[in-house]
């Protein structure tokens, strides 16, 4: 049996996760900082846990599906549980200095 990295499949997540961009907003979602946490373990299971813009958010259904199928589809990973949560709330303070530059903030 081979052993899991969990530091390098979390990296290997995060690479995924900035390819999934709010169709509203031209930054990815991890830059946007609506990616809370990552957690691997060494069996393979991944936690995320992650937010919206807003509650009302048009992309809630579409936005935490597209962030477990990137994690999905990372060699070792073997089970996804993604929690949406609205606490801590999301506000443009999280979000990266690129993330900023790019949106003028």
């Amino acid at each position: 049996m081979t052993a899991i990295d969990p530091g390098a499949i979390r990296e290997k997540i995060i690479e995924g996760v900035r390819t999934v961009f709010d169709p509203e907003i031209p930054v990815n979602i991890y830059e946007l900082g609506l990616i809370y946490d990552i957690r691997v373990d060494a069996a393979g299971a991944v936690d995320i846990r992650m937010t919206l813009t807003a509650p009302g958010c048009p992309a809630a259904g579409v936005l935490p599906v597209e962030v477990e199928e990137k994690a999905k589809a990372v060699p070792g990973v073997k089970e996804v549980r993604l929690e949406l949560v609205w606490d801590p709330p999301w506000g443009p303070e999280r979000m990266s200095e690129a993330a900023k530059l790019t949106l003028g903030i």
